[in-house]
């Protein structure tokens, strides 16, 4: 049976529900593909030509050695995490008989969209274990839970005049009813089937239990949870093991961060020393110097993949309809005078000829000069490595809500793409 982009994934997507779910995902994926895993406290002895990975909580990275010292290195850089709401360490409270969760929005996501559908917790726990503090992943999707909303009868003017939401209490999932008699402990006892006490830590999530699918007319969309960024973590995934070409002296790399979502400011974000530390690492392995290692950096180029608005005829005034790209017509390069994406002429023309030697269709994008831009992993990869940086996506729909909508073509594109900016 031949390998089916799409359909794999779809299967990415549906075990990725939490950034540590996700850079799980793909450890395993690339230990498959025989990638040794690298200890970040070890000492590392890297043989050339043999692939590698190195995982630091919900960012991983990985690479091909270099069978020589390299001159050049091709960088594919998405993230792993998107807007959710996050569980708060004391996350259950019990008023008038009914048990409630507390959460806080993380990043920004659309907060309308996730009320009245079903969610589960999904994360990972830190566990008070024989052997000291263990973590464990978990993912609740068979105990479901769902915010739900006032009713119209009691809000006439909800679809009209919305009430804002109170982010404390309006956003708050009911967990369970008739608790008479129980504490917030015993609950948490019951969710995670373990003592209360043994609990000492979490990072925990909701996430909709809508599964991934083909959407629309011949299944042209990809309707689900997590299109950005999964789907271009996805694609950097599959160009790096299809890569064929492996010049002996270009290091091919593609870098996962979490946190891109919350700005990137931590050990394990693009803001961190994590993927610097790493290149100098491979350096260091590989005998260069200084000088060396300069020069590599200033011949190598990060491709940052993240998520674009698609021009939606609906609500034109937010868009800038010249420079505005359409699902299902390509790959877009983006550009923003402030540079709050790190294209620039250059590197904008150079993603543009590849694209049409591949024959890969390619569009531009740059937002309505009164709307303020959102922006990206690349310009924070290129200030904290000083390494030429461009940003690339794909166009979506329904970005930061519950559930998004991405063009099936348009991915098989970025693969396409992706592959051949390894192998330029």
């Amino acid at each position: 049976m031949s390998f089916d982009p799409l359909s794999d994934l779809l299967r990415f997507l549906q075990g990725s529900p939490s950034p540590w779910h996700a850079a799980q995902e793909i450890g395993n994926r690339l230990a498959e593909q025989d990638f040794t895993p690298l200890d970040e406290e070890e000492k590392w002895e890297l043989e050339g030509g043999v692939p590698y990975f190195v995982q630091r909580g919900g960012s991983i990275c990985a690479f091909i050695a270099p069978k020589e010292a390299p001159k050049r290195g091709t960088i594919l850089a998405s993230h792993t995490d998107s807007p959710s709401l996050k569980l708060k360490p004391h996350p259950i409270f019990i008023e008038e008989n009914l048990a409630f969760l507390k959460v806080e929005p993380y990043g920004s996501p659309i907060l309308r969209t996730w009320l009245n559908r079903d969610l589960a917790i999904a994360g990972r726990l830190f566990i008070d274990g024989k052997e000291g503090v263990e973590e464990e992943f978990v993912f609740l999707e068979e105990m479901p839970v769902m915010i739900p909303s006032l009713a119209i009868h009691l809000d006439r003017e909800v679809n009209d005049k919305p009430s804002a939401i109170d982010k404390e209490r309006h956003l708050c999932p009911l967990l369970g009813i008739d608790t008479k008699g129980k504490t917030a402990d015993h609950l948490l006892e019951s969710l995670f089937g373990r003592a209360a006490s043994s609990i000492l830590g979490a990072d925990l999530y909701l996430t909709p239990l809508d599964p991934p699918r083909l959407l629309g007319l011949d299944g042209a969309l990809i309707g689900s949870y997590r299109v950005d960024n999964l789907v271009s973590a996805h694609a950097a995934l599959l160009a790096l093991l299809a890569t064929e070409k492996r010049p002996k002296d270009h290091l091919q790399m593609a870098v996962f961060y979490n946190h891109e979502e919350i700005g990137s400011g931590s050990d394990e974000g693009a803001s961190s020393p994590f993927f610097h530390d790493l290149l100098k690492r491979i350096a260091l392995n590989c005998k260069m110097n200084e000088e060396d290692f300069l020069r590599m950096k200033k011949r190598s180029q990060i491709i940052s993949i993240d998520m674009t608005h698609a021009y939606h005829p609906g609500y034109k005034k937010h868009y800038d309809k010249e420079n505005s790209p359409e699902t299902g017509k390509g790959v877009v390069i983006k550009y923003s005078a402030n540079q709050r994406y790190a294209t620039n002429g250059l590197t904008g023309a150079t993603i543009a000829k590849l694209c049409e030697e591949k024959k890969i269709p390619v569009q531009s994008f740059s937002p309505e000069s009164n709307i303020p831009c959102g922006s990206t992993i690349g310009p924070i990869s290129a200030v904290a490595t000083g390494i030429e940086t461009v940003d690339i996506g794909l166009a979506q729909f329904s970005m930061h809500a519950a559930r998004e909508l991405v063009a099936a073509k348009d991915h098989l594109d970025l693969c396409k793409l992706l592959k051949a900016l390894l192998e330029s």
